[in-house]
């Protein structure tokens, strides 16, 4: 029993320059019995060879980092590991830069001051396929996506279950809830998510569900 309670844990991985706040967010995760830190970093240069080679579940990175910064981070590993889900974290509602990781593959965004019952929950949304993000970031999203549009070409490439799929990502459906909904595993609407990325031209499920409604 205790090792079928342990594989169910989140496994989480944080890179963050500030040692203070590095060790407290690694505190924070500590005190969730469904979470488990599989280690802490102060740089992407550190950190990325073992996001790739431990495969936790979630990261929470760090927008500004010395060196190579998280929203390249994020970019490297959603190249090799595109399953990963990244939260970015950051000081202020900094638009561009959490815009500019959104596409590199961020599935959301906490700030810093955010409380730990907050960042709790947002590792559990992202995992469930969830994407939390805040109503100034999504707006900015979409209104990007009201300018560019969506091609028609784009919307006929897309097959009756995988519109089905994209309606109810953009009703905010998590992806089990999905599944449910359609009869069908997490696992395939993983893939359909995939198919609609790629058939949009989109690197997040987010940015596919921004384009959908800017066609309204």
């Amino acid at each position: 029993m205790l090792g079928k309670r342990f594989a169910m844990k989140k496994s989480v991985m944080v890179v963050e320059d500030d040692r203070g706040l590095r060790e407290r967010l690694v505190q924070i995760l500590e005190t969730a019995t469904d979470i488990t830190c599989l280690g802490a970093f102060a740089s992407a240069e550190e950190a990325l060879p073992m996001i790739l080679k431990k495969q936790p579940d979630v990261v929470l990175m760090d927008i500004k980092l010395p060196g190579v910064s998280g929203i390249q981070c994020v970019a490297e590993v959603k190249k090799t590991a595109p399953a990963i889900q990244i939260i970015m974290v950051t000081v202020y509602e900094d638009s561009e830069r959490i815009f500019r990781a959104l596409k590199a593959g961020a599935s959301g965004y906490l700030v810093k001051s955010s409380p730990p019952e907050q960042l709790l929950e947002s590792i559990r949304d992202v995992y469930k396929g969830g994407a939390p993000l805040s109503s100034h970031i999504a707006r900015k999203v979409v209104r990007h996506f009201n300018l560019i549009g969506i091609s028609p070409s784009e919307k006929e490439n897309l097959s009756n279950r995988e519109r089905e799929v994209l309606e109810l990502l953009s009703q905010g459906f998590v992806y089990k809830e999905i599944g449910d909904k359609l009869n069908i595993g997490i696992e395939t609407v993983r893939t359909y998510v995939k198919n609609i990325c790629y058939k949009m031209h989109v690197r997040s499920r987010l940015e596919a569900v921004a384009k959908h409604r800017s066609d309204y």
